[in-house]
């Protein structure tokens, strides 16, 4: 799967729960994780990440939503209950994206909404507990994005194996270079 991601939460109410978001982060091969005006510690969360991920991945706190820097390229993407965000079945998911969650007793602030390119939703009746939330997003990514057989008409299993990668022909973004790989120009 070309790209990266990085997933965060601005706020904690409980850092178990936040220990468990980034131990899926960490599963789902997340590049980075993060907070947002939240006070996280490593013994605080490890009750529930029991991968460490903070020590396998680098961590970054900021101290609010005006702080936050993300790599350049990078596409911020809100995850939040609201009636105008993009339903996550329908959503495409940025190659380069950084997910940010609110706190589980709020929502994301607005001044982090504002700072968000993409808002997107769940489609569930009621707000879920923030990890899983989060590791709901990150398979969606996982299965939108990554290269998988393809899900079969009936229930069960594949039924036919993944198609093999075909590699296409060099892109040249100048002439110049397109002649120069035909051989029509001298070195």
């Amino acid at each position: 799967m070309r790209g990266y991601f990085g997933i965060g939460i601005e706020g904690v109410n409980k850092q178990a729960n936040l220990g468990s978001l980034f131990r899926s982060a960490n599963a789902f091969g997340a590049g980075f994780v993060f907070t947002v005006a939240a006070d996280y510690t490593r013994q605080g969360g490890a009750v529930a990440d029991t991968s460490d991920a903070v020590t396998q991945l680098p961590f970054y706190q900021f101290p609010d939503a005006a702080s936050l820097i993300l790599p350049q390229g990078c596409r911020l993407v809100g995850i939040e209950l609201v009636d105008e965000a993009i339903e996550l079945p329908s959503f495409r998911h940025p190659a380069q994206a950084a997910y940010v969650l609110g706190r589980e007793r709020g929502a994301l602030t607005p001044e982090m909404l504002a700072r968000c390119e993409f808002v997107v939703k769940i489609p569930t009746r009621f707000c879920v507990n923030l990890a899983i939330a989060g590791a709901v997003v990150m398979y969606d990514r996982l299965i939108s994005l990554g290269r998988h057989a393809p899900r079969p008409g009936r229930a069960g299993g594949p039924t036919e194996g993944l198609p093999e990668h075909v590699h296409g022909r060099p892109v040249f973004r100048t002439p110049e270079r397109m002649a120069l790989f035909r051989g029509d120009l001298p070195e």
